[in-house]
């Protein structure tokens, strides 16, 4: 049983997370050889202000 686990920052439509949702599906079925049935994904969305690379929050990017 394949769990993928996903962060994104917050603001992705629900329309966008199922074609994600799908797409991550099909590939893990096509190259793990996997069925749909046993695929779990998680999506994780998370605040900018919670997110940070090179020591600078990703709210406070340019």
């Amino acid at each position: 049983m394949p769990t993928i686990n996903v962060q994104l920052f917050e603001g992705r439509t629900l329309e966008q997370k199922r074609a994600f949702v799908k797409a991550v599906t099909e590939a893990t079925v096509q190259t793990l050889g996997a069925s749909a049935e046993s695929v779990d994904i998680i999506i994780h969305e998370c605040k900018r202000e919670s997110w940070a690379t090179a020591g600078k929050l990703w709210s406070e990017q340019d």
